[in-house]
């Protein structure tokens, strides 16, 4: 058997092991982790999970198990097997060593945590020591494989530098083309695969399987981009976006049928209100490069306005809209908020727009604060906001109330998901459409440079104020719902920092982390700030810290986001392309183009 690739010359591992010995190593010790996940792996069910049964993995065993197939799986298909090749287009060896990396990180977390809790090491069964001897030399090995892309400077590279590199590989080889039935299919499958990853990290029921289970996904889909698997997967989304799209909503909506708790289902339609309101946060400041200090103000706009209007006994107006005119209320109050802050704000630039938003935000939470009777007119009930909002009625459909369909029972917060998932799809829909026109390229020629857009006979301040009023009313659309998920809205909940999204700050994170102008990168890092705080409640007292330290490290390592369009990868990242001199004329060349030229 041969390998599906040749190593580049130069490309050294990282341990001086022969390579058919650190292949060899690497598939015998995931086969003793895999077979120990099988063992018990302590002796007293006080430790969550139940890890005392022999025969039947359980909690942390379950993710070591899989991390180590994984492994095995992508080891094998460096041998050249007839049927594997398609796992590794981009790099052979670098995913192998992540997936073996992640099988000792999951496995040494499970010991260090059963050791922790339970009060040394001597609670351990011996099968997590076989699970953990199996990782440890499943890691090692790995490292003794060879390189999938040379070092520019083996030489004189240090220890971290050629680490580095060992993980690093080579851009995915071009796809055969496939009929486009399979393609759609490949679709629909990974959709599928990521809502049953989605759907079990949400439904860890302690910190410990939750902890694993990052530690997991986080190697893994490493793994798989090194592998270039991703890259071949984001190469058919973009072809069939449609069909990608309609994947997607597809996968959201089979979402609450998977859960059994209410918590859980609570969990998704706030990452849906969180991601929908920083998916209009992406129009101002990933479209058009206006920062938004503020934002959050306008979902508070939106909230205030549907609770005065939804019949609720503190509500000063006395007045119950349907539900549709109830939205209609949000999104307009939200729209002319928009537009009489940005039309006298907007011809500022940089730090000064961003200050005078900041001012907008806490200004409008004094505002509400104030508005209790006795600083100012009886409206927002003050401090204590606007309780008592009752659920939803549409067409005689009660939100508050238990429903069975197609055999399934959805409650209370399954029903507000999906009433946020429609909101969700409308503000994808608005995002997309607005930012393939030509009003979103304007936006995007803002962005880069207004002086040079404005030279071009762009209207500048006219286009930021419309993004600024379609990124208010989106906000407010979004609002709408939050005040009848929570029954109540205060002045609190919307603040510029605090320990509890959304506020400003996390809104305008999730917008950096997911990648700027981009239509999932908003999604996908609304998900992740506000799912690991709901999960790790031990985070509550660090979260600005962390999610600081976090963004420093995004902003050193993939400054362009988790999902990054191709503008922003070339813009922070080198193109490996030399800069080569303009090359000498002679005086008699230079003659010739100056008569030319006159």
């Amino acid at each position: 058997m041969t390998t599906n690739h040749t190593t580049a010359p130069g490309a050294a591992p990282f341990l001086a092991i022969p390579a058919a010995a650190a292949r060899i190593g690497t598939l015998a010790g995931a086969a003793v982790a895999l077979v120990g996940t099988f063992l018990a792996w302590t002796w007293t069910s006080e430790f969550p999970g139940d890890l005392t049964v022999t025969g039947y993995p359980g909690g942390l065993q379950v993710l070591t198990l899989i991390s180590a197939a994984l492994t095995l799986l992508f080891a094998l298909s460096g041998y050249g097997i007839r049927g594997l090749g398609w796992l590794t287009p981009g790099g052979t060896n670098s995913p192998v060593r992540l997936l073996a990396l992640g099988t000792f990180g999951t496995t040494g977390y499970t010991i260090g945590a059963i050791a922790y809790d339970l009060g040394g090491v001597v609670n351990l069964e011996p099968g997590a020591w076989v699970s953990g001897i199996g990782a440890l030399i499943a890691a090692s090995a790995a490292l003794g494989l060879p390189g999938d892309q040379p070092h520019p400077s083996t030489t004189t590279a240090g220890a971290w530098q050629r680490f580095r590199n060992s993980l690093g590989a080579p851009p995915a080889r071009r796809a055969k083309a496939l009929p486009d039935w399979t393609e759609i299919l490949i679709i629909v499958v990974s959709f599928g695969i990521g809502l049953q990853v989605f759907a079990y990290g949400i439904d860890t029921d302690y910190t410990e399987l939750f902890i694993g289970f990052l530690i997991t996904v986080g190697f893994g889909f490493t793994a798989l981009h090194r592998a270039g698997l991703v890259s071949r997967l984001t190469a058919l989304t973009t072809k069939h976006r449609n069909i990608t799209l309609a994947a997607a909503l597809v996968a959201a909506v089979c979402f609450p049928f998977t859960q059994q708790k209410e918590e859980y289902a609570l969990i998704g339609a706030n990452i849906l209100i969180f991601g929908t309101v920083a998916l209009g946060l992406n129009v101002v400041v990933g479209l058009a490069g206006l920062l938004d200090l503020g934002y959050v103000a306008f979902l508070g706009v939106g909230a205030y306005a549907a609770a005065l209007v939804s019949g609720s006994t503190m509500s000063a107006i006395g007045v119950e809209f349907p539900f549709w005119a109830a939205v209609l209320t949000g999104a307009g109050a939200s729209l002319v908020f928009g537009v009489l802050i940005g039309a006298p704000t907007l011809r500022l630039r940089g730090d000064y727009l961003a200050i005078v938003t900041l001012g907008f935000g806490e200004i409008f939470r004094l505002t509400v604060n104030n508005l209790n009777g006795n600083s100012g007119p009886d409206l927002t009930n003050g401090s204590q906001g606007i309780p008592s909002i009752p659920d939803l009625n549409f067409f005689g459909f009660d939100f508050g109330l238990k429903h069975d369909i197609l055999g399934f029972t959805l409650g209370r917060s399954a029903n507000y998901y999906l009433l946020m998932l429609v909101f969700t799809a409308v503000v994808v829909l608005v995002f997309r459409r607005s930012g393939e026109s030509r009003i979103g390229r304007a936006w995007v020629a803002i962005r880069e440079d207004e002086t040079a857009a404005t030279a071009m006979g762009i209207n500048a301040f006219r286009l930021k104020l419309l993004a600024f009023a379609l990124g208010a009313t989106l906000a407010g659309l979004a609002g709408t719902v939050q005040a009848h998920v929570n029954y109540t809205v205060t002045p609190e909940q919307y603040q510029f920092a605090g320990s509890v999204p959304p506020n400003s700050a996390f809104l305008l994170a999730a917008v950096i982390l997911g990648g700027m102008g981009t239509l999932s990168g908003p999604l996908v890092g609304a998900a992740l700030l506000y799912l690991i705080p709901a999960k790790l409640q031990f985070m509550q007292d660090y979260q600005l810290f962390l999610f600081g330290v976090a963004l420093i490290l995004l902003m050193r390592l993939r400054p362009e986001g988790l999902v990054a369009d191709r503008r922003k990868q070339l813009e922070f990242h080198e193109t490996d392309q030399l800069d080569v001199p303009e090359p000498r004329q002679s005086e008699e060349t230079d003659a010739g183009i100056a008569k030319a030229g006159a």
